[in-house]
């Protein structure tokens, strides 16, 4: 694999790094370790394990010195910031695809939830890395330009609310009815089970949803009732 041009990464993400071999890191998934054992750097867990701490003390600090909401409302919105779903969301437009260290197995897994997993662990990763290298300043800076800036946008959409709130509120405010679930097809065995659930108004079949639990199938169910309701 031709080596990466990490002065581009530093370029993205605005922080010119002292020790160049902690970005890297931050960029290397265990897969690639186990294709390439001899690699010079160690896999980027340690790095998430602790950028995932920087992130959340970031982010809790700043809604509690701007906002003055109740905390289960901060919470929420605090999940929505450092998510998987938003990590990943940061990941892509800070082009991290590109410098990511993958087997060739999950190199090809372009665009699947496995991917989305790890391009929001590099993230972690990465703010880890920026932390070990600079100060608390940088590192709070690269997160509200990159992760808090998001925060008025999921305040305006409410996204914070979890889609199954969402579309329960929204189907008692316009019709009156309180959705149920129902599981409509289970398949493979016990430890790797796939679900399939349907979200209903009284017999009405709204929409389905897949996932490896049930919860996971009816929270995707819930988001694609919102979107085929429009509500």
């Amino acid at each position: 694999m031709a080596d990466k041009n990490f002065r581009d990464l530093e370029k993205i993400i605005g922080v010119t790094f002292t020790d160049k071999s902690l970005l890297k890191q931050a960029m290397v998934h265990r897969s690639y370790l186990n294709e390439n054992p001899s690699f010079e750097l160690d896999h980027n867990e340690r790095l998430e394990f602790l950028g995932d701490a920087v992130l959340e003390l970031v982010v809790t600090e700043h809604l509690y010195k701007n906002y003055d909401n109740p905390e289960g409302e901060m919470t929420n919105w605090r999940a929505s910031l450092v998510n998987s779903k938003m990590l990943g969301a940061v990941a892509s437009d800070l082009d991290f695809d590109q410098f990511l260290y993958l087997s060739r197995g999950e190199a090809k897994d372009g665009g699947g939830k496995a991917r989305q997993y790890i391009l929001a662990n590099s993230v972690e990763s990465v703010i880890g890395a920026i932390y070990l290298d600079k100060d608390y300043n940088t590192i709070k800076e690269f997160i509200e330009k990159n992760i808090l800036a998001r925060l008025p946008d999921i305040l305006k959409e409410k996204s914070y609310i979890d889609p199954k709130t969402q579309f329960q509120e929204a189907a008692q405010e316009q019709v009156g009815i309180t959705p149920s679930y129902k599981v409509l097809d289970e398949q493979g065995p016990d430890h790797s089970k796939q679900f399939r659930v349907g979200i209903y108004l009284e017999e009405e079949c709204v929409a389905e949803g897949e996932g490896t639990s049930k919860q996971e199938a009816q929270v995707a169910a819930a988001e694609n009732a919102l979107t085929e309701k429009g509500w």
